[in-house]
């Protein structure tokens, strides 16, 4: 499994809307609205690296209203918690 947090900016105003369209994009498991320098945290949870680069540059680059993005690729989990088994899509 591949996790990333994705930093969103919107354009002026398209926050709510955003957040809407992202929360509805397969690989998508959460978004948040922030305080601070991003408007927009989304997880992303995918069964593969291949698939993680899709979900980035093709169904982000098509939800209307993005403005800027930085990916966070996750490479080790440090938990108490088994994550894995919490956010299994069943792969």
């Amino acid at each position: 499994m591949q996790n990333a947090v994705i930093l969103i900016n919107t354009e002026k105003g398209q926050v709510k809307a955003v957040a809407e369209r992202l929360a509805e994009v397969e690989g998508i498991s959460e978004v948040y609205s922030t305080c601070g320098r991003y408007d927009l945290v989304a997880i992303a949870r995918t069964r593969d690296f291949e698939t993680l680069a899709e979900l980035v540059t093709e169904r982000l680059n098509a939800v209307e209203g993005i403005a800027d993005t930085e990916t966070l690729n996750a490479m080790q989990v440090h938990s108490r918690h088994d994550l894995e088994t919490m956010f299994s899509l069943g792969w």
